[in-house]
Formats: structure tokens, C-alpha cells, sequence
């Protein structure tokens, strides 16, 4: 199978582009959800700490960052990381052409 590489260009249609972008926000959105809950549920705690609450932002601003590309080249990459975390589910890619949502897939398995 011929893995696509981040060195080649990918080429998306507009309305893989339009689904890309659609995918991308959602799982953003989900994250963001998550930790948002995670923070509120750590200051409710009685004994919370505000410096822990901090630490665990700034990890998660981190992943965030590090995770979240949205260049073209790299999206292949970053939808089998978010599959395999659990933060896109393999309908959120349906419009995708097959040979990209194979790639993610057998991405996805591999890392």
C-alpha cells in the first residue's frame, strides 16, 4: 500500500476541502469540550488545586497545538491521529475520497 507522504502534495476537492474543514472543527470542538468539562470538574473538586488546574491547561494547550494542523499536506496525518484518539469517528469522514479515508485508516492502525 503506498502510504501518502507529507513531502508529496494531497489533492482535495472543494468539497473535500469543505468536509476537511468541517471534520477538523468538530474534533476541535469535542476536545475542547472534554477539557473544558475535565477543568470544571477539577475546580469543583473541595480540594482543588489552582496550580494543577493550571498544569493541566497548559498540557493541554500543548496537545492542542502540537495536534491541530490544518495544512493541506498535513490533514492525511492529523485525521489518523484524531481517529485513533477517538476525537473523529470514521463517518465523520464519509465524502472523503477512498484512497484518503484508507490512508487515514491504515494510519490510524499503525502509530
Amino acid at each position: 500500500m503506498n502510504l501518502i507522504s507529507p513531502v508529496r502534495e494531497i489533492n482535495w476537492t472543494q468539497s473535500e476541502k469543505k468536509i476537511a474543514r468541517r471534520v477538523f472543527e468538530s474534533a476541535l470542538s469535542r476536545q475542547l469540550a472534554s477539557i473544558t468539562a475535565r477543568t470544571k470538574q477539577m475546580l469543583e473538586d473541595d480540594s482543588a488545586d489552582v496550580w494543577a488546574v493550571h498544569d493541566y491547561l497548559t498540557q493541554q494547550r500543548k496537545e492542542i497545538d502540537r495536534v491541530y494542523d490544518y495544512r493541506y499536506s498535513m490533514l492525511i496525518f492529523v485525521f489518523a491521529r484524531l481517529l485513533r484518539d477517538g476525537w473523529v469517528r470514521e463517518s465523520d469522514l464519509d465524502g472523503l475520497s477512498r484512497e484518503k479515508v484508507n490512508e487515514i485508516q491504515h494510519i490510524a492502525r499503525i502509530r
